[in-house]
């Protein structure tokens, strides 16, 4: 098994010049941030990155002839200050769950864990468990399993034949504080041209909802979070935004109704609490809470997009020889978060 640290993974892009190597098969490196893709060669390097026995960091290994796509450094436009490249967790062959099994001989599965702080170290494990987060707590002891499914088009920036590489799953239903919304299910299933469905992005800030399903939940959780009559506000690229003073605190975030994904039977679902649901912005005077899910319009390509804020505090399990999800919903409710993986090595 093998962790690294979520902000220091990349796959390498190399300097404008006629060419990264001589000879070589050629692929189509995309940055799914901005959506762009352009022309890139295959290349291969050493790959370091360091192993674990799931509770610290034991050793640095590596993989001799690693191959990446090396394309163009227009690629690296809207990305953060410092990054030189995006590193792949699809199911492609040449995803690093892929290319990391078949190096280390262990189950393609990854498990990922992003933080809910841009100064902290979340973690993504290659391999199987156990994840241990401080206090000594194994989080893979109580994971939640849905199948993973497969959506027949490609939702790649460039044009391809193959199937989409992304992690779909198949929400059924969505409830507030128990309680079912009134949806159109159709929305909810991939269709044969690619459209509906729900998949899992680290890509997106916020989860992205049809129309429709975005106005049905919100209107449920203002109804249940008793937010009628409350005054809003708007901010920059989040749903409404209201005082902070309105609600209290609980150990996982504002006390606010829960919101559930329910999955392939009603005792199965994403349990969304009130950290994962709404994001803090701080103000000269008081803070804000702010509503962490947008509006994707009337016909977007993907009916639900889990995005990152939903992710956060969450440990993910890609098992990709199953095709199956493990899920924990929010570690906080364990006293635990995904910034706690001690990442000291236990042999220094």
């Amino acid at each position: 098994m093998l962790p690294c640290r979520v902000r220091d993974m990349w796959y390498m892009l190399c300097s404008p010049r006629p060419g990264c190597s001589n000879n070589t098969c050629s692929l189509s490196p995309d940055n799914t941030v901005t959506g762009i893709a352009t022309s890139g060669q295959v290349a291969q390097d050493i790959f370091a990155i360091e192993s674990t026995n799931g509770k610290n960091v034991v050793s640095v290994v590596s993989v001799r002839r690693f191959l990446f796509t090396c394309g163009s450094t227009i690629l690296l436009n809207g990305l953060a200050s410092g990054v030189r490249g995006m590193a792949g967790l699809g199911r492609g062959r040449l995803g690093l769950p892929s290319r990391l099994a078949a190096a280390f001989s262990f189950n393609k599965k990854f498990a990922i864990c992003l933080p809910s702080s841009i100064s902290a170290s979340g973690v993504v494990f290659f391999g199987n468990g156990p994840y241990v987060m401080q206090p000594n707590i194994d989080v893979s002891t109580s994971l939640t399993y849905t199948p993973l499914l497969i959506n027949p088009v490609s939702t790649a920036s460039a044009y391809t034949i193959e199937k989409s590489t992304e992690y779909f799953i198949g929400v059924k239903s969505i409830k507030v504080n128990d309680k079912a919304i009134s949806l159109n299910t159709s929305l909810l299933s991939i269709k044969s041209n690619g459209f509906g469905g729900t998949k899992i992005s680290t890509v997106n800030p916020y989860t992205v909802l049809e129309t429709s399903i975005y106005k049905a939940l919100t209107a449920a959780f203002i109804k249940e979070a008793n937010l009628t009559g409350v005054p809003f506000t708007s901010r920059p690229r989040v749903g409404f935004c209201f005082d902070s003073s309105k609600v209290g605190s609980t150990r996982a975030g504002p006390k606010v109704p829960n919101i559930d994904f329910v999955l392939q039977s009603e005792n199965v679902y994403w349990r969304i609490t009130g950290a994962n649901s709404l994001v803090p912005i701080e103000q000269a005077v008081g803070s804000l809470l702010c509503w962490a899910f947008v509006d994707g319009g009337s016909n977007p390509r993907t009916s639900i997009v889990i995005g990152a804020h939903q992710l956060q505090d969450n440990l993910l399990q890609f098992d990709l020889a199953t095709s199956r999800l493990g899920f924990s919903s929010s570690l906080l409710s364990r006293q635990t978060t995904c910034s706690n993986f001690n990442f000291i090595n236990s042999n220094a």
